[in-house]
């Protein structure tokens, strides 16, 4: 797995007052037909036809059913996917707005995203979501009514090994408002973002794109919280401590990404 380098770390913004399976193809198995061939060359050299060929009819249907059946049997076996064997029925999930359901040690909070808007952002995280890389991560800053911040941190305080960062999309026309969710990136660092996400609870128009440098760039909004955002407010109350590099407001008691599951 690609690593972000070390020295890559996401800083809090600063916030105002995968197919279908490949069928398999089974080879038809030929003993039954190449014994059918032979035989038919039996009777045709063999004067007494008819006391010949009714044990050769016999043969030749028993035959025959064999290799029927054994095809049957096989060709079932090859169309049906290993996916679908495993999974029949698969929640219906909404293409352009997926729901996720992220369950925290202080409560659920539920989200719905925009893959219209942002879909190279939505396809991360989806992906690391479907891999469990956030369940025991944690919201390691918080920022009291404004903002929570999470999804890179282990509950030991390490900072998890990642893919390559994504194409910033702040530039879709979604606007960092109060119940929005955005990636967070490097300051310096356009298309900085992996895996750590914020939840505003302000409207914060600085975090929008202005323009094409890094400082006015802004932080890509793909979705937004529909149930629990009390639930966030609560987080972003919690007593805080200086844990030093980017956990310097991370809660005292640690708030924890219980899991985070796609549900629709």
């Amino acid at each position: 797995m690609l690593q972000q380098p070390a020295n890559r770390t996401c800083r809090a913004p600063v916030v105002p007052g995968q197919g279908v399976q490949p069928q398999i193809q089974v080879p038809m198995r030929e003993t039954f037909q190449t014994t059918g061939r032979r035989i038919r060359a039996a009777v045709q050299s063999r004067l007494d036809i008819g006391t010949f060929v009714l044990p050769v009819v016999i043969v030749l249907a028993v035959a025959m059913a064999g290799c029927s059946s054994q095809s049957t049997d096989e060709s079932t076996t090859a169309v049906i996917p290993s996916s679908v064997a495993a999974e029949q029925h698969p929640p219906e999930v909404d293409l352009r707005n997926p729901i996720v359901h992220i369950e925290t040690s202080e409560g659920p909070i539920v989200l719905r995203l925009d893959a219209e808007k942002a879909p190279g952002t939505v396809r991360n995280f989806l992906d690391y979501v479907s891999e469990g890389f956030y369940t025991d991560t944690l919201f390691h800053y918080v920022d009291g009514g404004k903002m929570i911040l999470g999804g890179g941190y282990t509950h030991g305080g390490q900072l998890k090994p990642t893919r390559l960062s994504i194409r910033n999309e702040a530039h879709n026309g979604l606007l960092n408002r109060r119940g929005t969710v955005a990636m967070a990136r490097d300051s310096d660092l356009i298309d900085g973002a992996t895996t750590q996400f914020f939840i505003s609870l302000v409207d914060a128009p600085n975090l929008d794109h202005t323009d094409e440098t890094a400082a006015n760039y802004g932080y890509c909004v793909f979705g937004e919280v529909i149930e629990g955002l009390e639930i966030a407010e609560q987080i972003s109350q919690q007593p805080f401590e200086n844990r030093g590099g980017d956990l310097v407001q991370a809660p005292q008691t640690a708030v924890v990404i219980e899991s985070i599951k796609l549900v629709r």
